[in-house]
């Protein structure tokens, strides 16, 4: 009875055992698996409860009331909506914002909708009346497809999309870079839409990824480029870093421009697996994590080393960023001041600086380029 009973407690315990780790895989798998275009783990959706030509009224959450300029997403339904109206009553619940434009769908009372930092569907052409050429980078994977916009300077900027966005991601800033007449290289990275699958359909934060950036700095070189400046979002922040680090062509970069950087690799993984699993669970899901992409811990780390750091650097990030710790930012900067300059944005969720205040974000971006031109 005694021995039935101590395989019995065992059993169970090795039951648990395995389904802790098959949670925790699990969640590994959902945060290397982030669909484009669509919320990141954890970005509350609202209720649109009315609209017309100049607002939208929104059930209030943390997401509807932020400052800024944001993309209205739903299904069948993209629209670019401003700031909250003050002066507009309505319920305590609810807010309105300002509507600037309707791309397309209706704005129909139950709609669930999401405040996206990508603000443009589609192409520049079309979204913005900016002429483009779609090129194909020749990536390690295939070719990348990619808006090459030009200018008459020879310092291009190119874009690094990152967590859950596409090339798109750039199109809020294209028109004051387009002012600046510089020439901007856009490419898709593995894994979009277009492009060559990442392996085992995962991100690897980076890790890998930045090969394409890589690839995309040899296009530009090939086509006319003396020098390169690096525009990353996200994850797509840590490839620039790491492509300044190792890329063969790195003497070319003048500039990096990193908005809400990943330079933590575990905090990142940790907030992403945080909405998959039972806190308890979170530590297994980074472990999961980690061994199913084959994650080189030091190799992210060195991404963020300050005195790995050898070009101009500008960061803009928000001290609310829930999934790339502000403070990594903060001490990069503080570790090297004469070349890492700080713009911290308020209220600015992940990859969103722009979103919360476009004027400062460009005239920050202007300083910092000018000298690179």
């Amino acid at each position: 009875m005694l021995l039935r009973k101590a395989a019995t407690t065992a059993a169970t315990v090795v039951g648990a055992g395995a389904a802790v780790l098959a949670a925790g895989r699990y969640a590994g798998d959902a945060a290397l698996k982030i669909p484009p275009d669509r919320p990141l783990p954890g970005e509350e959706r609202c209720t649109v409860h009315g609209a017309d030509t100049a607002t939208v009224t929104l059930s209030r959450t943390a997401a509807s009331v932020r400052p800024g300029t944001y993309a209205l997403v739903g299904k069948d339904l993209h629209a670019i909506v401003g700031p909250p109206v003050a002066e507009v009553a309505h319920p305590p619940d609810r807010v309105v914002r300002h509507l600037r434009r309707l791309v397309h769908g209706a704005l129909d009372p139950g709609t669930k909708v999401w405040l996206s930092p990508q603000l443009y569907p589609g192409n520049p052409r079309d979204a913005l009346g900016l002429d483009h050429s779609d090129v194909q980078v020749e990536g390690e994977l295939g070719p990348l497809p990619a808006w090459f916009l030009p200018g008459p300077r020879d310092t291009w900027v190119i874009t690094v999309h990152g967590l859950g966005a596409t090339r798109r991601q750039a199109m809020a800033l294209l028109p004051f870079l387009h002012r600046l007449r510089l020439p901007v290289l856009a490419p898709a990275l593995r894994g979009d839409p277009g492009a060559p699958p990442a392996l085992d359909g995962i991100n690897r934060l980076g890790a890998e990824e930045w090969h394409d950036v890589d690839a995309a700095i040899g296009h530009a070189v090939r086509n006319g480029a003396r020098r390169v400046v690096l525009h990353g979002w996200s994850t797509g922040a840590t490839m620039a870093l790491l492509a300044a680090l190792d890329s063969p062509l790195s003497h070319r970069i003048s500039g990096l421009v990193l908005d809400s950087p990943v330079l933590d690799w575990q905090a990142t993984l940790r907030a992403l697996a945080r909405h998959r699993v039972p806190r308890a669970l979170v530590p297994y899901a980074v472990r999961a994590a980690r061994h199913r992409a084959g994650l080189d811990p030091g190799l992210l780390l060195r991404a963020g080393e300050p005195d790995k750091l050898l070009v101009p650097t500008l960061i803009l990030h928000g001290p609310d960023d829930a999934l790339a710790p502000w403070e990594r930012s903060r001490e990069l900067a503080e570790r090297r001041p004469g070349l890492v300059t700080l713009r911290s944005v308020r209220e600015a969720p992940h990859a969103a600086a722009w979103n919360a205040d476009p004027h400062r974000y460009e005239e920050a971006l202007r300083r910092f380029l000018t000298p690179l031109m």
